[in-house]
């Protein structure tokens, strides 16, 4: 199976909600608005996503939405990750006949307890030999409890169907293990904007990061400038952009993301329940962390 260049920023774009059903209109128009911005595509049902939150009619649903409004030369990565293999393939194979192009699989967790290496490989393993598309793991542990080190990630990377990796460990040092122990042609991608400068001077090949929902062009300015050896210019944005980015992600979460949106002339909307709405003092408290980072005058 051939590879795909997954150099560039993607977002992990949220899923619009009104009066708690979905709304594929809103999700177009963000699609839209995304499209013309410099990214290289798309990761839809991820953890930004809600996809805990969506029936499996929703999921195909939204991925067919994205593909569909995504521009051509954009890719669409679809976070298919279940608890059991069988789920996982199932929903793999039906975004693939969808349009999607690679997918993001998490790593199992109920049982977090029995996750040891032995059975993450057979499990990813397993997926990766019956997907049509290719895969990328996904390491998440502040959701998941389950760190994937460096040395399973290149015994996994070994795999010719699982070309990627998107780590959220926020880990730099876990980060530079990982560039040092997989092929270069083994995609890592930062997970969480806050490390995005360290992790593409330490050789990532791009991020997957909430902050490029509410910031797509200075994501993509900080890989552009990292990649010309502007590296002054890449530090000096990347630290203009960590409180936006933790304000989207560890203090406001998803929520506050949706409320960012907002503010920025994209559709965010209200979380899904059992998640509640930025209350009025969080808005106020985002609203100021987005002028005082240039995004909103």
């Amino acid at each position: 199976m051939a590879k795909i260049d997954l150099n560039g920023i993607f977002p992990p774009i949220p899923t619009p909600f009104i009066n708690e059903k979905v709304a594929y209109d809103k999700l177009a128009a963000n699609i839209e608005c995304w499209n013309p911005t410099g990214l290289k595509g798309f990761v839809v049902l991820g953890s930004n996503g809600e996809y805990v939150s969506l029936s499996e009619e929703e999921k195909r649903a939204v991925v067919d939405t994205v593909v569909q409004s995504a521009a051509d030369d954009m890719l669409v990565i679809a976070g298919t990750g279940c608890e059991s293999r069988t789920e996982t393939v199932r929903l793999t194979e039906d975004c693939a006949r969808l349009g999607a192009d690679a997918a993001l699989v998490v790593t199992p967790h109920y049982y977090g307890g029995r996750m040891n290496d032995a059975a993450l490989i057979q499990y990813f393993s397993a997926v990766a030999d019956q997907s049509p598309i290719p895969i990328l793991l996904y390491n998440v542990p502040k959701f998941t409890h389950i760190n994937m080190a460096a040395d399973l990630v290149a015994r996994l990377a070994e795999h010719p169907n699982i070309i990627g990796l998107k780590d959220s460990a926020g880990n730099v040092i876990q980060l530079g293990e990982i560039v040092n122990a997989v092929a270069r042609d083994f995609n890592v991608l930062v997970g969480t904007a806050g490390v995005l400068f360290s992790g593409l001077t330490l050789g990532c090949v791009g991020g997957i990061n909430a902050l490029a929902n509410v910031a797509p062009k200075q994501c993509v300015t900080i890989l552009d400038q990292v990649k010309k050896g502007d590296l002054d210019a890449a530090r000096d944005l990347q630290l203009k952009m960590i409180p936006v980015n933790q304000a989207v992600t560890s203090v406001y979460g998803v929520p506050g993301l949706k409320a960012a949106m907002d503010m920025l002339g994209y559709f965010g909307g209200d979380p899904r329940s059992p998640l509640l709405p930025s209350s009025k003092r969080e808005r106020s408290a985002m609203e100021a962390i987005l002028k005082k980072a240039d995004l909103l005058p």
